[in-house]
């Protein structure tokens, strides 16, 4: 079993402008890629844990999110050395499709992650933005929460 540092995306690895999936509308928020390199150096798996309700309000598509998060992928190698190692979302909203394990803040992406990758939850790290994510870290065993704060002005 390894460790691994988690990352919600919107508000925590790119500036949250609301329902961001436009590949030209990703802004960094300062000093995390540089964060996530750190954990790609160290051979620690850098995993995204993130809700995505805009595919279950029809804003955009999961594939729409798929090209989004490899753009991503594509300018943290590009611009900082560094990637992330696996995505892994919640497409639903309880509005819309009901309740489910995996929406943060429950645990199911943390768990699923867990299995694919072999990691030991209670030894790895999580970064949010949302009292959610805190939550959702604590209900995975996670023991180490960093808050990450934006000016969604930048």
């Amino acid at each position: 079993m390894r460790r691994a540092a988690f990352f919600d995306r919107d508000g925590t690895i790119n500036v949250n402008f609301g329902y961001v999936y436009r590949p030209e509308d990703l802004a960094f928020v300062p000093g995390v890629p540089k964060i996530i390199r750190e954990y790609n150096d160290a051979g620690m798996p850098v995993i995204v844990v993130s809700n995505q309700a805009g595919i279950a309000r029809m804003i955009y598509s999961e594939e729409a999110m798929h090209r989004f998060n490899r753009h991503m992928n594509v300018q943290l190698e590009k611009l900082y050395g560094a990637h992330i190692d696996a995505f892994y979302y919640c497409p639903h909203h309880p509005d819309y499709t009901g309740p489910c394990p995996c929406r943060k803040p429950a645990a199911g992406l943390f768990f699923q992650a867990a299995r694919d990758w072999g990691i030991d939850l209670s030894a790895s790290v999580m970064y949010g933005d949302k009292e959610s994510d805190r939550i959702a870290a604590r209900n995975a065993g996670i023991k180490r929460f960093y808050w990450v704060h934006c000016d969604r002005n930048i």
